[in-house]
């Protein structure tokens, strides 16, 4: 069985392991409020990592793991993006989840345009939080040396959670990061209509000051942040100043 890894003490929470089209997500669902925030995490982690951020959240929180990562068993076919997101779908769908905020954190915010895209009836507004995969770096060396270089300067509790998560993530984490690089990212951002928040760590190397502008230049309205002293983890640790903004524009949804 799933376990109870996000919810404070005390607090009524669900845990669910969803099946839709051969492939499971684990959802942790807890929280009342006037927004419903769904978290979509990062390639190699899991909802545990964003512990600091969603007791921070003010409103219902559904945060997932995604098929083959954390708690979720591994799909006989790495998914594409479109397919995480149309499984996220179905589980709102499911749970009666509407008007939600997605937050997608690194491949989570490939994955949340494409469901704000495919199914935009569900989303009510989008945090696209170290938004990948940069157009100018498409390739899987490209991709890992920015990972690494982000690492060797994030704060310990990032890289131990992130190593635990990776090391999870089993044997074919190669093959699910050429699934994030072949999704042509730049066309869903350009498609989302709704609301949305880009956020970025000061230092993120996975996530360019001008690939994040291209991204807000992209979609009508939509508002860039900037975090200092933050790189690539902005959700997963000190998530004070991410949350802040992230509820700031829950308001305006």
């Amino acid at each position: 069985m799933p376990e109870r890894l996000l919810a404070p003490a005390g607090a009524p929470a669900s845990i669910v392991e969803f099946a839709h089209a051969g492939a499971t997500l684990i959802a942790e669902d807890f929280g009342t409020g006037r927004s419903t925030f769904v978290l979509l995490h990062g390639i190699g982690m899991g909802r545990s990592v964003y512990l600091d951020l969603v007791q921070r959240l003010e409103g219902r929180v559904i945060a997932l793991d995604l098929p083959g990562f954390g708690e979720a068993p591994e799909p006989i076919r790495t998914l594409t993006m479109e397919r995480h997101a149309d499984l996220v779908a179905a589980y709102l769908d499911e749970s009666d989840a509407e008007d939600v905020i997605v937050i997608g954190h690194s491949m989570g915010a490939q994955i949340a345009a494409e469901l704000a895209v495919r199914h935009r009836s569900l989303v009510a507004g989008v945090v696209l939080a170290g938004p990948t995969v940069n157009t100018a770096a498409r390739s899987i060396g490209a991709q890992a040396t920015y990972l690494l270089r982000d690492l060797l300067g994030e704060r310990p509790l990032v890289i131990w959670r992130g190593a635990r998560e990776y090391l999870r993530g089993g044997p074919h984490l190669i093959r699910k990061m050429r699934a994030t690089i072949v999704h042509e990212a730049e066309r869903a951002y350009a498609r989302i209509t709704q609301p949305t928040l880009v956020l970025r760590g000061e230092s993120d190397p996975l996530a360019p000051m001008g690939w994040c502008r291209e991204i807000v230049d992209a979609i009508p309205g939509a508002q860039l942040e900037v975090i200092p002293d933050h790189g690539h983890g902005t959700l997963i640790s000190d998530a004070e100043p991410a949350v802040r903004l992230i509820l700031e524009f829950a308001e305006r949804v």
